[in-house]
């Protein structure tokens, strides 16, 4: 479960236990376990002294209040995680515990542990993303023919279909998800700069280190070490921002359409405390309160980016609490994007219901352009609107309001009256668009 039952929906237990405090700290010591091995490759310290730290770094366990207690005196975990690992090195042997965190600073540690700690979170996540596009993908197919109400500013807008609207959560999230994983896969990146971000203590052999360090971590060489340059977790928490945006509209689009007036779809849901014949968008809830949370992050990481000279006061020291939040958010919003997309329910008579009971002036513009073919396009749609103000005054359908207009009737001589006012057949290119969507082609590049 999450850390803190305040977190319950902003959180997954999976994302919670890849920053919390054994998996930071872990990761911290895999870093000091991995340096030495890394440098007695190298020539750099005795081979034994090594051992005795990776041993060390591999088996010992700290007090957590004593550590936070650390962290608040100097702005850095990284120095009680060393002073207790020296002091455990040292109990084995007094020679190896000089090695400890030889050449290092401590930003090179915590930076890398938390690459270690984003790449455990991102396990969860991108299985739920690969999920979540499967499910949006099939259920696209599913609906392509499922003719519904278009809506735009909340009002019946046109006919759509089901299909599309599907692909088109389908898309924004593909596009967003391909940008995030570009995202992570550039952060995987080791930190490894010494004091200065020069690595001045290893002399002619700073490369050998750092590149058998990042071997033995599995991460990659960067250009330079980048203790100021923080641009690689703002673009990764950005990119988590908009992927939270895209999986958003999803959950705006189904709270909305599961309206009681509407009952187009349903989520599987929640109840109500008080009143026993609700049944509340709780997924979508979940998936709209972690987006109402990203932006505060995203600014966060904006604003802590600009950082002084080789080390930062404040700004680096913001970025790690901010980046676990974003990236627990992000997993909230995903896993609950998935159960909702597979968990819901989709009314295809109710949407044909709510489509028929327009009585047909949805479909207004259809019988304009039909018309000003003869009557030019102003007098056309002056008609038109004549035969839509008595259809909605009247309650009867649009189809016999245009029969009672003479020169509006007459405009639409020889044109099938069935297709005019058959909604299936008034879908445009619902269809190609959804295809092209789910298969990420543009317009263009293929035959439909």
């Amino acid at each position: 479960m999450p850390p803190r039952l305040i977190d319950g929906l902003v959180s997954t237990p999976a994302a919670a236990d890849a920053f919390g405090d054994r998996a930071l700290v872990g990761a911290m010591l895999r870093f000091e376990g991995a340096l030495a091995r890394a440098q007695a490759s190298c020539g750099v310290i005795p081979a034994d002294a090594a051992v005795v730290i990776d041993q060390v770094a591999r088996q010992v366990t700290f007090d957590a209040e004593r550590l936070a207690a650390g962290f608040r005196r100097h702005a850095s975990l990284a120095i009680p995680v060393v002073e207790a690992l020296t002091r455990a090195v040292e109990a084995k042997s007094a020679d190896a515990a000089k090695y400890v965190h030889w050449g290092a600073t401590s930003q090179d540690v915590y930076d890398t542990a938390l690459i270690l700690c984003l790449r455990e979170a991102w396990a969860s996540i991108a299985a739920d993303g690969q999920r979540l596009l499967g499910s949006l993908a099939a259920m696209s197919d599913r609906h392509a023919g499922t003719v519904m109400l278009a809506r735009t500013l909340l009002q019946p807008a046109l006919p759509t279909t089901f299909g599309l609207k599907v692909a088109r959560w389908y898309g924004a999230v593909a596009r967003t998800w391909r940008t995030l994983s570009e995202a992570f896969d550039a952060a995987q990146v080791l930190q490894f700069g010494g004091a200065a971000g020069t690595l001045a203590s290893f002399g002619g052999r700073a490369g050998a280190v750092e590149a058998a360090l990042a071997a033995e971590l599995d991460l990659r060489v960067p250009d330079a070490p980048w203790h100021t340059e923080r641009d690689r977790f703002v673009t990764l928490v950005a990119a988590a921002g908009a992927c939270v945006a895209a999986l958003a509209k999803i959950a705006r689009d189904v709270s909305l359409l599961m309206q009681w007036e509407v009952g187009e779809v349903a989520e599987t849901g929640g109840g109500s405390s008080a009143m026993p014949h609700k049944r509340n968008p709780a997924g979508s809830t979940v998936v709209l309160a972690c987006a109402q949370r990203m932006p505060g992050l995203v600014s966060t990481m904006l604003q802590a980016a600009v950082q002084e000279h080789e080390r930062a006061a404040g700004g680096w020291q913001a970025e790690a609490p901010t980046l676990a939040d974003a990236l627990e958010t992000l997993g909230s919003a995903m896993a609950a994007a998935v159960a909702l997309v597979d968990g819901l329910t989709v009314d295809e008579a109710r949407m044909r219901k709510n489509l028929d009971a327009t009585g047909g002036v949805v479909l207004a513009e259809r019988v304009g352009l039909a018309a000003a073919a003869s009557l030019g396009r102003a007098r056309a749609a002056a008609l038109v609107r004549q035969a839509v103000e008595a259809a909605v005054s009247t309650g009867r359908p649009l189809r016999a309001t245009v029969a009672e207009l003479p020169e509006l009737a007459a405009a639409l001589e020889g044109i099938d009256q069935d297709v005019l006012f058959d909604v299936t057949a008034s879908v445009g290119a619902a269809d190609l668009f959804r295809k092209r969507l789910l298969t990420g082609e543009p317009a263009g590049t293929r035959e439909d």
